[in-house]
């Protein structure tokens, strides 16, 4: 005789850590809900599924052209963004994470990082990363990076200068990486090269010439570059140019790069320019660098170094 047995498995496809979708309009309304559920799962659930679709291009895009009719960044801003900055504060460190992770996803997507700045997140994604777990640090930081690339005002009114200069002396490799890089990121306004000045931001960037790892030298050698461009940058980074010599022949091409734009820089000014003569044979040698834009940036350098008046 048959007897029907309920198995206690889920189906083969189905993912019991997700929250099912609704079909199409019904998804975002759903999630948003199960995003602000009381329940840990659920809302465990609900990121996670919005974690995978956030990793499909199409569907942001999708997204983005839904909410034309109020405005581009309408769906987006207000289904996705607001309803996971809520979980910022969660009390359960996995919901924070995947939270600030999906946040991140849509940082990438230029009309996501415009939602999180008109958001007004800026200022709290600076602030968590004064208090949150560090590899929720080095999340926040590649989303603040991305929005750095669209708009610095807000972090600059933050101060996230001095929050990204306490990072540059993480244990973590990564995390001194990405901090330097946003520097630099944060530098490409006036406003910006004229903070790190003040906030004394090219002492630990010239520390970091001599770190041991290839991508952090190679971002505080951009974010050098970028500070020494104004007459109070050079001056106060007269001090590295001895490190950035060493770096011009770094077996990493964009240590390489970045060493000979910073360098261009401090010659600008007599005093450089002065020091840097002495280097000429060494630089007229990466003329020939394999790397085409490190071969332009040697001829410029030495072009600068010996302008004469």
């Amino acid at each position: 005789m048959a007897h029907t047995v309920i198995s206690a498995h889920y189906p083969p496809l189905i993912d019991p850590t997700r929250a099912t979708l609704a079909y199409g309009d019904g998804a975002l309304p759903r999630l948003n809900r199960e995003l602000n559920s009381d329940h840990l799962k659920t809302r465990q659930r609900a990121i996670m599924a919005l974690s995978d679709i956030l990793h499909d291009p199409e569907f942001v895009d999708a997204s983005i052209r839904e909410g034309c009719a109020v405005g581009r960044l309408a769906l987006v801003k207000f289904k996705l963004i607001v309803p996971l900055s809520q979980l910022f504060d969660d009390r359960e460190i996995i919901v924070r994470r995947n939270a600030h992770k999906a946040i991140e996803m849509l940082s990438e997507n230029i009309y996501g990082s415009v939602g999180i700045i008109e958001a007004q997140l800026v200022p709290i994604l600076v602030n968590n990363l004064t208090t949150e777990d560090d590899k929720i640090k080095l999340i926040i930081l590649d989303t603040l990076h991305f929005c750095l690339m669209v708009d610095t005002t807000e972090a600059l009114n933050v101060n996230a200068m001095s929050v990204f200069k306490k990072l540059l002396v993480h244990p973590f490799t990564e995390t001194r990486m990405k901090a330097a890089r946003n520097i630099m990121d944060l530098s490409i306004p006036l406003a910006g090269k004229v903070k790190a000045v003040e906030q004394s931001v090219i002492i630990p960037l010239t520390l970091l010439l001599s770190d041991d790892d290839a991508t952090v030298r190679a971002k505080a050698a951009g974010a050098l570059a970028m500070i020494t461009i104004i007459k109070e940058g050079k001056y106060a980074a007269f001090s590295a140019i001895s490190r950035l010599v060493d770096l011009v022949t770094d077996e990493l091409s964009e240590v390489r790069l970045n060493a000979l734009k910073a360098l261009t820089c401090l010659s600008e000014a007599p005093e450089g320019r002065r020091a840097l003569l002495v280097h000429v044979k060494d630089l007229e040698e990466l003329i020939t660098d394999p790397v085409p834009a490190v071969g332009k940036a040697a001829e410029i350098a030495v072009k600068v170094i010996t302008w004469l008046p």
